[in-house]
């Protein structure tokens, strides 16, 4: 056999709601989520050739990213082929365009990535479950790129439902380039709110729906991460007020932050937003659709 390659691209993603419920048994939050994927993506290369012994090589265009074990894209690897038994050389490159840290899910991305990848190289033929079940291994939001662009995520994640979001929206992500740390955000949840404020019937019906149309979820966009985070950071508390001044319908945050995002209806809104919001040296700002296609496109 001789080296084979293929390229994925991996999708950033936003969540249009975000609740935070009580604490499970096995110590973790049980959430409730309406994801939705966007049009700013991270490139996967893949390359693997026959080799005596099964080596994994990493490399990615960002400095600040590990490429050893502690990588999630790594880590998915050595899940992979610790189930397939022949021995393989396989390279990795990584393009990073997603930001780290930011609430966008880039590193979950890859890591799903990386198992669909490997799957279409080694010809292993898994379903969505079997690829989801690895995926869970290495983060919450693993199993949901799965099933994108869009679904419903509950449990501690590994719960996902697909849904289809009719319409089309533009999106615009403001990243003040600092990070926030999920288990600090999660800390600050438990310790400044007074209790778990249940689903309302609204959301609690988005859970049985198959399809749901932009004008529907846009009313019910919440995150209960937002007020101790913007306890923290109050930059980001004036993004939102920013972003909704230059036009968007809604403007959250995403996951746990710090990226900001607005809602916007069409593209010029949208990209006239990221351009003002750029001008802030210590800012990154796009304006993406909200991606139709399917979460992962292998090239």
């Amino acid at each position: 056999m001789n080296s084979t390659s293929l390229l994925v691209l991996t999708p950033a993603k936003v969540n249009l709601i975000l609740r935070v419920l009580e604490r499970r048994p096995d110590g973790f939050h049980a959430i409730w989520s309406l994801m939705h994927t966007v049009g700013l993506n991270d490139e996967l290369t893949l390359t693997m050739k026959p080799a005596a012994a099964s080596r994994i090589a990493l490399r990615c265009d960002h400095a600040a990213l590990a490429v050893d074990h502690t990588n999630l894209v790594y880590r998915a690897a050595q899940l992979v082929l610790a189930r397939v038994d022949h021995a393989m050389d396989l390279s990795i490159s990584l393009t990073k365009r997603i930001p780290m840290g930011a609430g966008l899910g880039g590193g979950s991305s890859d890591a799903a990535a990386t198992i669909l990848g490997l799957t279409r190289l080694l010809g292993l033929e898994w379903s969505v479950a079997q690829m989801a079940e690895v995926g869970q291994q290495l983060g919450s939001d693993v199993p949901f790129f799965f099933v994108a662009p869009a679904a419903c995520v509950t449990g501690r994640g590994e719960q996902v439902r697909p849904v289809q979001v009719t319409g089309s929206r533009w999106i615009v992500l403001v990243n003040p380039g600092f990070p926030v740390e999920t288990k600090w955000a999660y800390q600050q949840l438990a310790a400044t709110r007074r209790g778990v404020r249940p689903l309302s019937e609204a959301v609690q019906q988005l859970s049985h729906r198959a399809a749901l149309d932009w004008s529907e979820v846009i009313p019910l966009v919440e995150n209960d991460f937002e007020t101790p985070v913007f306890a923290q950071h109050p930059v980001l508390a004036q993004l939102k007020s920013q972003l909704l001044s230059l036009g968007a319908e809604v403007a959250l945050l995403s996951g746990s932050g710090a990226t900001m995002f607005g809602v916007f209806r069409d593209e010029a809104a949208a990209q006239q937003a990221a351009l003002v919001c750029g001008r802030n040296p210590n800012m990154k700002a796009y304006a993406v659709p909200a991606a139709g296609a399917p979460s992962m496109t292998v090239i």
